[in-house]
């Protein structure tokens, strides 16, 4: 049996469906609110729902069942103030379920995010000492929380603390897919846009405030859901892999790319406008994300990551485009 925290939202209801899908027992840990994110886990086979103030009740109530504790649950807005509800959520909780694992021999694979790199200047690079993250800057609390848990980590790693059987961090690059309607304004531009381009209206794109980049040249990351999930199976199928590792796909896109592959997805010609970017976010905007991969690709994980015309391609044509969106 499997507990997967946040397994009601973008990236854990997609861990909760593959898990379902190969018959295996899953619970899921998640507030369901008053929104359509139970839709998320509609389609599968789910043992439990547990509310996450109760987590480690249940955990040692039924806990000697798990294989593994999948952590994906966080606040995740860049944009949320309340750094006490941010450290709550996103820090103590990750470390309680540290402890309880650590304590239980529970492998644990949790979420970590690029957001820890900042503005990118100390590259993307996913060593895991002291030393190269406390080089690393995050421009807004929630990176600053999965840092907060990545460097105490490592601190714990280097006095040779006990820790989980398995443990595992991943840093989630720029993550698009089914599942993520119920995010509102972080979800991905391609879930924001696709009724846009599918209506033929004209996809609008931040202009550049840098000579070096042209508008919509900007640069990221994108990584489609399937292949996060693909990672954490392969993970829970490989329990002696533990260490902090990026996920991305090793290559960086421009927006431009993104756009015109939602275009040629929905079959409409590109037209695309430049709109200036609120002040707000100009001093914070992140010209260039990329991940280095080589570590996640030498622990043994060989499968080839999806490209960007092809995620959007599938994303469109199976969920975007259907009756039912929902994996």
């Amino acid at each position: 049996m499997y507990l997967v925290t946040g397994g009601a939202g973008f990236i854990g209801s997609n861990i909760v469906a593959a898990l379902s899908e190969r018959d295996d027992e899953v619970v899921v840990c998640d507030w369901l609110h008053d929104d359509e994110r139970w839709r998320n886990l509609a389609k599968h086979e789910i043992s439990e729902i547990i509310e996450p103030e109760t987590a480690l009740a249940w955990l040692h109530r039924k806990g000697d069942r798990l294989r593994a504790v999948v952590h994906m649950g966080a606040i995740s807005a860049t944009t949320e103030t309340n750094v006490d509800l941010i450290a709550a959520r996103n820090i103590r909780a990750t470390l309680e379920l540290m402890e309880w694992c650590t304590g239980a021999k529970v492998p644990l694979i949790f979420a970590s995010s690029a957001a820890t790199y900042g503005d990118g200047t100390q590259g993307f690079d996913d060593a895991f000492t002291r030393d190269a993250l406390a080089k690393l800057r995050p421009l807004n609390a929630y990176g600053w929380s999965k840092h907060v848990v990545d460097r105490r980590l490592a601190r714990w790693v280097e006095a040779g603390a006990t820790l989980p059987p398995q443990w595992v961090g991943l840093k989630f690059f720029n993550v698009y897919g089914p599942n993520e309607y119920h995010k509102g304004s972080m979800q991905s531009v391609v879930a924001k846009n696709y009724s846009v381009v599918r209506d033929g209206q004209p996809l609008r794109l931040f202009r550049s405030y840098r000579a070096e980049y042209a508008d919509g040249g900007q640069l990221r990351d994108f990584i489609y859901v399937r292949d996060c999930v693909d990672v954490v199976l392969w993970l829970l199928d490989n329990p002696q892999v533990s260490g902090l590792f990026n996920l991305g796909t090793g290559q960086a896109r421009s927006w431009l790319d993104l756009a015109k592959a939602l275009f040629a997805a929905t079959g409409r010609a590109p037209a695309i406008e430049f709109i200036d970017m609120p002040p707000t976010l100009i001093e914070k905007y992140q010209y260039f994300t990329q991940a280095r991969m080589d570590r996640l690709r030498s622990a043994g994980y060989q499968r080839p990551f999806t490209s960007l015309e092809e995620g959007i391609a599938d994303y469109v044509r199976h969920y975007l485009a259907a009756d039912d969106p929902y994996r």
